[in-house]
């Protein structure tokens, strides 16, 4: 049997600002972020399961990444938890504001990274996964591929 690729698609809202950057995204600012999913591995041969013919279900893959990423990081803003940035999260929390420390720079280079690995951990062991495309804006993203990182 082939091996297909399957691919589902993403948008959160997001903020961030980049700790220590030269330009103007070293001021709290926000996206519309698309991130696209690509898994791989054989359709499922075995016609007396209900997902016969599938690689994954959709409506599966689309719980590991809404629990992973998207719920996590929809309307929040993302902080470095080792810069100064600290101060100001805190101060945001306070305020009622769903604020996300993490232990990485937050460009869209690095949230690719994150998503991966946390993606990985929920697939199923005949599921691999295959890519992910993080587009910050429509002419901007960072991708990851898993043949990149063996």
């Amino acid at each position: 049997m082939s091996n297909i690729r399957i691919t589902k698609q993403f948008s959160f809202e997001t903020g961030h600002a980049l700790y220590g950057y030269d330009g103007k995204c070293k001021n709290v600012h926000g996206h519309s972020y698309k991130l696209s999913v690509t898994v791989i591995g054989k359709p499922i041969t075995d016609n007396k399961n209900v997902k016969y013919g599938m690689v994954i279900d959709f409506g599966d893959l689309k719980k590991i990444v809404k629990e992973e990423i998207v719920n996590v990081f929809d309307h929040a803003t993302v902080f470095n938890q080792n810069t100064p940035h600290v101060e100001l999260a805190k101060e945001l929390e306070i305020r009622g504001h769903n604020v996300l420390l993490v232990n990485y720079q937050p460009t869209s280079e690095m949230m690719v990274i994150d998503f991966s690995k946390k993606i990985k951990s929920r697939l199923p062991n005949h599921i691999k996964l295959h890519s992910l495309k993080l587009q910050e804006t429509d002419s901007s993203y960072a991708e990851w591929f898993e043949y990149d990182n063996i």
